[in-house]
């Protein structure tokens, strides 16, 4: 996204990695474990994720949440990220914390989604504990209830960019595709887990006795997962902090020897040296001359108005993508939010509000466990195997469409066994929306990166460089997006037609829209 709206107070930032005058160097290959550790942040934030899906309703509808309200707690979350996740994209980038640009972030956003799943999941609890007053009960427990809703859905969401960023930043391109099939994996294996555990009758386990309830028992495998995971991910591949050269560097200092800079110019997304590897001889023998290299990154003052105006002046290919990632976040969400209310009040006819002790009751519970399953089919059958012979479109088109068919049979014929079936369709679709369009903005950032290259080779010069960070905050905006669309119509639907079943009817008609948009208008390259 072109930065030149931004306003002066300009400072030149380079990563400990870009210094010197051998500025394009490729990071160092990763093994296989360093970029399993970094994909366990994706299994614990959809793992509990899985939780939230399967639970928030019920959460909400338990404590008494009017269905008028359902639009402000789906709302709220994504309008704040909507508006603030370019910003801090676009912030990390220009980082400067010696933990590095992306983990700083990262460990913020951890730490708020483990405190708002305390709170939605303890809120009845908590607000039992301290108020006494029946009549001031209700009102508390659905405010802490949607307070911990809102809070877990903004950092959650958030978190997904400055993940896909951190992989970017220190990996080669061979590696990024990597670190994205281990990504797309462990989201798999952590929704699959996190709804196989909603699954579990736990009223009737010894742990579920001891910890009080259902929802108390998802909070501590959630809370233990989540942790867990963020140590790992956190501590698998350390980055190299920015340094500010308008500081660092002496006016009209002399050019370096190479030579004499070897030790520290192959340093790249990381804080260890990687000698001898990935120079470009060409580039070397510019060495003296005083070009900005193709590394270099400028922070300017970003406001929301110049950052509006950046996003909006994206090449068209990244905008088409942004826009076929919202058509197919907001087919995605419309049915996975309301599933497993959908399986309890329409495939097996029971009643959120009714007395927890009524049958009506237990047999909507019993629908969302079913619905919990459901999800799991969902969450195990997520593959990239197909890449290799359709393709990424044909992976993307793929996704769109199965997921399309699939709900709107769903919707069409309500059955328990037939809607089971279907949810094997909702796995492609998942895996499109966590990789191909992260795929497709490495790749274009790789295209760009060597046209710089040879720009620079040929004695041009473009400062027009964009953060990765940045774009991948744009990409993830559309979660938001999806969410506001989905927060905002999807509840009014509801209260006319009045019944969820015209949420799936939704869901299959935008998947179906996005399906013929990824064919015609989204930019693939070989």
């Amino acid at each position: 996204m072109d930065e030149s709206s931004g306003q002066p107070d300009v400072h030149t930032y380079k990563s400990l990695a870009e210094d010197g005058p051998f500025c394009s160097v490729e990071p160092p290959k990763r093994p296989t474990g360093s970029l399993v550790m970094h994909s366990m942040a994706m299994f614990g934030r959809e793992f509990c994720y899985a939780v939230e899906a399967a639970y928030v309703t019920p959460v909400l509808l338990s404590v008494g949440l009017p269905k008028s309200l359902y639009s402000v707690v789906w709302l709220l979350s994504p309008v704040l990220g909507f508006l603030l996740q370019p910003v801090v994209g676009s912030a990390s980038d220009h980082c400067r914390a010696r933990w590095g640009r992306r983990r700083p972030y990262i460990l913020a956003l951890g730490v708020m989604m483990l405190l708002g799943m305390a709170l939605y999941l303890n809120g009845d609890t908590i607000i039992s504990a301290l108020i006494a007053d029946p009549r001031r009960k209700p009102i508390w427990a659905i405010s802490i209830t949607m307070t911990g809703v809102v809070l877990f859905d903004f950092a959650a969401d958030f978190i997904d960019g400055p993940i896909k960023a951190y992989l970017f930043d220190v990996c080669t391109h061979q590696d990024k595709e990597r670190g994205l099939h281990y990504h797309a994996l462990f989201t798999g294996l952590g929704g699959a887990l996190g709804y196989l555990l909603g699954a579990i009758d736990w009223a009737h386990l010894e742990l579920g006795r001891l910890l009080g309830t259902e929802f108390q028992v998802m909070f501590f495998f959630s809370s233990l997962v989540l942790t867990l995971c963020f140590i790992i991910h956190l501590c698998s591949i350390p980055e190299a902090p920015l340094r500010d050269t308008a500081k660092d560097t002496p006016p009209r200092q002399a050019p370096q020897d190479p030579a004499s800079s070897s030790d520290r110019m192959y340093e790249y997304g990381s804080i260890e040296k990687v000698k001898n590897s990935y120079v470009n001889p060409e580039l070397a023998l510019q060495g003296g001359k005083t070009k900005n290299p193709p590394a270099e990154q400028t922070q300017r003052t970003m406001t929301i108005k110049s950052l509006l105006r950046a996003l909006m002046s994206m090449p068209a290919h990244y905008r088409c993508l942004c826009i076929s990632h919202l058509i197919g976040w907001t087919a995605f969400l419309s049915n996975m939010l309301f599933f497993t209310d959908f399986m309890g009040q329409i495939v097996y006819h029971g009643d959120p509000y009714s007395a927890h002790n009524s049958t009506e009751f237990l047999i909507y519970q019993r629908g969302v466990e079913v619905g919990c399953w459901g999800l799991c089919i969902n969450s195990v059958l997520r593959r990239k195997a197909l890449v290799p012979y359709v393709g990424l479109k044909g992976l993307y088109f793929m996704g769109y469409l199965l997921f399309g068919l699939g709900t709107g049979f769903i919707g069409l014929f309500p059955n328990v066994y037939s809607t089971l079936v279907m949810c094997t369709s909702f796995g492609v679709m998942s895996s499109t929306l966590y990789t191909v369009p992260f795929n497709l903005i490495a790749m274009y950032h790789r295209e760009e990166q060597e046209e710089q290259r040879q720009q620079a080779q040929g004695g041009g010069l473009d400062s027009s460089r964009r953060g990765q960070g940045l774009d991948c905050a744009a990409l993830t905006c559309m979660v938001q997006l999806a969410q506001i669309l989905v927060g905002g119509g999807l509840g009014f639907l509801v209260n006319v037609v009045g019944s969820v079943v015209v949420v799936v009817i939704t869901a299959s008609a935008a998947a179906l829209i996005g399906c013929c948009f990824v064919a015609l208008f989204v930019r693939y390259i070989d």
